[in-house]
């Protein structure tokens, strides 16, 4: 498809609805949050959850390192344990905002705190995270290697502060908390051959075993529960990850994977342009001909949560790598930069190519509260494949996708002009924060692999 035509295509739709404001979005939550408040009662036996379901595990970063250490289970809607989890079924389904909120605020987490090393802060001479299959620590560990959720009982030491943490834009935003006393098994978990592969290696260090995992079918998810438990990794290394810090590990880590996968593939053969919107966050992505290189543009909207005043210019951010990847950790981007590149390298590994990629974020304020980067993640992801919410439709109030189509342009200079006529920035704004758009003038024949106009 010619790119003029297929930038025509997703111009905003005038009928759609537009934007719902976070006080709005707050009494529906508030509502939810009294009716979390409900079944907590009825589900609650003296102090302690009967029959509750865990699918998932947080692991938090206050006071490290001794951290708050969670289980999250859903209170009264046990049966839907799955629907819970943090993962790609989340775009797949189509969630908007409120109903990622929704599902946080459905979700007890039941916690105490550890030491990352040892599962009892009171003693030191305890034996190592690695040892721990027994007290909270150990059931933490077992709900995160499971194949599925897995039932429990929680004793609880008080009522949940109900409320929902607005969490970070990598991780999602947590529900009510409860203290925890203690918790038992009520079923053996089923743990999958690959994972107790790993378990049982005690010198298999934990970025081969994250590569070797996914190699073998699980999901950055699936990888990221596991090492937050500390249950990947060298036996003497192994500790408790908080959950913020083990996404990013693990997107960067596969990521590095794929890339060393596609270092020695040929290079794509035109200038492509895709893109895709979910939940007021807009992704441009522009592959060219040549090496890998990768560069992520953020532009966050003024009068949004993420640039609050109204009155200011769009902010922005950037990082890139070249061929050879990065040797420091991404500050400006953090998350987004690792989660958006997995995406990208996923594609190109999948197809046996390599290419100059340049992804362009645009957060406008229809992004009223954060619900984790796995977005930034399935969003890039989903570009290349088929635009989400297939049985629930686009009701987002947003632009219409053109998710698995592409654009095609002569050269890098064309695509990156074209797609800046629909950025809330300049091309020559673009030019001065990014280091690829920046390059257009002196090295354009290296991008698109023919002369300028």
């Amino acid at each position: 498809m010619r790119l003029d035509d297929y930038i025509e295509e997703l111009e905003p739709d005038e009928e759609a609805e537009r934007r719902r404001l976070a006080k709005e979005k707050s009494y529906a939550i508030t509502d939810h949050l009294a009716e979390f408040e409900q079944r907590f009662d009825d589900a609650l036996s003296g102090d302690t959850l009967v029959g509750s379901t865990s699918p998932s595990i947080f692991v938090g970063r206050s006071n490290y390192p001794d951290i708050p250490i969670g289980l999250l289970s859903p209170v009264g809607d046990e049966e839907s344990a799955e629907e819970y989890v943090t993962d790609g079924n989340w775009y797949r389904q189509g969630y908007a905002i409120d109903d990622v909120l929704q599902r946080r605020t459905g979700l007890l987490n039941s916690s105490k705190r550890a030491n990352v090393d040892s599962p009892s802060i009171a003693s030191r001479l305890t034996p190592s995270v690695h040892d721990a299959w027994d007290g909270f620590v150990g059931v933490q560990r077992e709900v995160a290697i499971a194949d599925r959720p897995v039932d429990l009982e929680i004793g609880l030491d008080d009522a949940p502060d109900l409320g929902l943490d607005a969490g970070t834009d990598v991780a999602t935003p947590r529900g009510p908390r409860a203290s925890a006393r203690n918790a038992e098994l009520r079923e053996n978990p089923y743990v999958p051959r690959p994972v107790k592969k790993t378990l049982e290696d005690d010198d298999w260090q934990a970025q081969g075993a994250m590569t070797y995992l996914y190699r073998r079918g699980f999901d950055v998810y699936d990888i990221n529960s596991i090492l937050s438990a500390g249950a990947l990794g060298e036996a003497k290394q192994r500790r408790l990850v908080p959950t913020r810090w083990s996404i990013t590990a693990v997107d960067d880590t596969v990521g590095q994977y794929l890339r060393g996968r596609i270092r020695n593939a040929p290079s794509i053969d035109e200038v492509q342009v895709w893109a895709n919107e979910y939940v007021g966050n807009r992704y441009w992505i522009v592959l060219a001909p040549g090496r890998w290189e990768f560069e992520l543009v953020e532009m966050k909207a003024p009068g949004s949560i993420w640039n609050p005043d109204p009155h200011d210019d769009v902010w922005m951010a950037s990082a890139s790598e070249g061929y050879e990847g990065r040797s420091s950790y991404v500050e400006e981007t953090a998350g987004a930069y690792y989660a958006a590149r997995l995406g990208v390298l996923e594609y190109l590994e999948s197809i046996g190519r390599q290419a100059k990629c340049l992804v362009l974020r645009e957060v406008s304020d229809d992004y009223w509260a954060p619900v984790g980067v796995w977005q930034v993640r399935e969003s890039v992801r989903n570009a290349f494949e088929e635009a989400p919410g297939s049985a629930g439709g686009r009701e987002f109030g947003q632009r219409e996708s053109l998710a698995g189509e592409y654009g095609e342009a002569e050269t890098f200079h064309d695509a990156v002009s074209a797609v800046t006529t629909q950025l809330p920035v300049s091309l020559d704004r673009l030019r001065r924060k990014s280091e690829l758009a920046a390059g257009l003038q002196s090295s354009l024949d290296a991008f698109s692999g023919s002369k300028t106009p």
